[in-house]
C-alpha cells in the first residue's frame, strides 16, 4: 500500500511537470508570436517611410527633369527661330540634284 502511495505521488508529480510543461510552451510560443507581430509592424513602418521618401524624391527629380526639358527646347526654339528658311533655294537644289541623277 504504501508503494502504492508513493507511485501515485510520483504520477501526480509527473502531471504537474508535464501540465508545467506544457504552459510554459504555450508561453515561449505566445512570447514568440508577440514579437514576431511587433517586429513585422516596425519592418512595415520603416518600409512605408522609405517607400514615402523615394516617392518624393522622385517626384523631385521628375519635377527637375520637366524644367529641364522646358528649358532645352525653349532654347532650341529660340535657335531655330532666327534661322530663315531658303525654300527657293532649297528647290533648286533638288532640282539641280534630280537633274544630275
Amino acid at each position: 500500500m504504501e508503494n502504492e502511495n508513493k507511485l501515485d505521488r510520483l504520477l501526480q508529480i509527473e502531471a504537474r511537470a508535464a501540465a508545467l510543461v506544457n504552459d510554459t510552451k504555450a508561453e515561449a510560443d505566445r512570447r514568440i508570436h508577440e514579437n514576431e507581430e511587433k517586429n513585422h509592424a516596425a519592418y512595415e513602418k520603416r518600409f512605408r517611410a522609405e517607400v514615402q521618401k523615394l516617392e518624393v524624391d522622385l517626384e523631385k527629380e521628375k519635377e527637375k527633369i520637366t524644367e529641364l526639358y522646358k528649358k532645352n527646347m525653349e532654347e532650341y526654339r529660340k535657335e531655330i527661330a532666327g534661322v530663315n528658311a531658303d525654300i527657293d533655294g532649297f528647290s533648286s537644289l533638288l532640282n539641280e540634284y534630280i537633274r544630275k541623277g
